[in-house]
């Protein structure tokens, strides 16, 4: 198994503070994060400020909450335009999709109904 490079930073401040970065780009609050992670406020605060680690499987689901990759989250490294096989969107894009999904159905129906009428009209759909 291979080392890190010398380069690499992987001190419980350094994450936190992209962990803080990424979740701040994403509009999360530290309590809507917490629940996505089964934790408490209090518990990501401490992991941002560098006073709490992670576990190897907080740091995946970690990384999935926040759209990115492990190796990213943990020494900041960019993957480039493709993630993990998966295609790379807009996180403008990602975020507006999660406010949708806080819609009600009927809400969503309307939506979508009026993204449809705009799609046929730009040519798209």
């Amino acid at each position: 198994m291979s080392r890190p490079p010398k380069d690499s930073k992987l001190s419980k401040p350094d994450i936190g503070a992209r962990v803080r970065a990424l979740r701040d780009e994403r509009g999360l609050t530290q309590a809507k994060l917490a629940a996505a992670l089964g934790l408490t406020q209090s518990n990501v605060s401490a992991m941002e400020r560098g006073d709490r680690g992670l576990t190897i499987h907080q740091a995946v689901k970690l990384a999935r909450i926040l759209h990115v990759t492990v190796d990213e989250l943990l020494t900041g490294a960019r993957s480039g335009p493709a993630t993990n096989g998966r295609r790379s969107y807009d996180r403008r894009f990602l975020r507006r999709l999660e406010k949708i999904e806080t819609l009600s159905k009927r809400d969503r129906q309307a939506l979508l109904k009026n993204l449809d009428m705009f799609l046929r009209g730009a040519g798209v759909g």
